[in-house]
């Protein structure tokens, strides 16, 4: 791992950790084989770690926009920042991210295509 990633990961805020022995948590799926070889091979990573990576990847970006704001008002407010403080830093935060895709209907899926 770089210390550029090194760095980003230890100045991100924490999100949910994989779990790979909960039932529904995120793991790489057979389609991130490709990734998790690409990784062991140009890494350091053996096999293994290259997978939790990939399933900490997967977690880190599993959260709904919801769930993000409830986890990261609780981490600022244990380090004692007041709601006005977080609800600002969170706004800032928001635009920055990724979160999960909505889940659609195939008629919603149709409606995106055909109007």
């Amino acid at each position: 791992m770089t210390a550029c990633v090194r760095s980003h990961l230890v100045s991100t805020p924490s999100a949910p950790r994989a779990n790979p022995d909960r039932p529904g948590g995120p793991r790489p799926a057979p389609a991130h084989e490709d990734l998790l070889e690409h990784l062991s091979r140009t890494t350091a990573l053996g096999p293994s770690e290259a997978a939790r990576v990939v399933a900490d990847v997967l977690a880190y970006f599993s959260e709904s926009p919801e769930e993000f704001v409830r986890r990261r008002h609780g981490e600022l407010q244990a380090r004692g920042l007041t709601n006005d403080r977080i609800f600002e830093r969170v706004a800032l935060e928001l635009p920055q991210r990724r979160f999960r895709a909505a889940e659609f209907s195939s008629r919603q899926l149709r409606r995106i295509v055909y109007g």
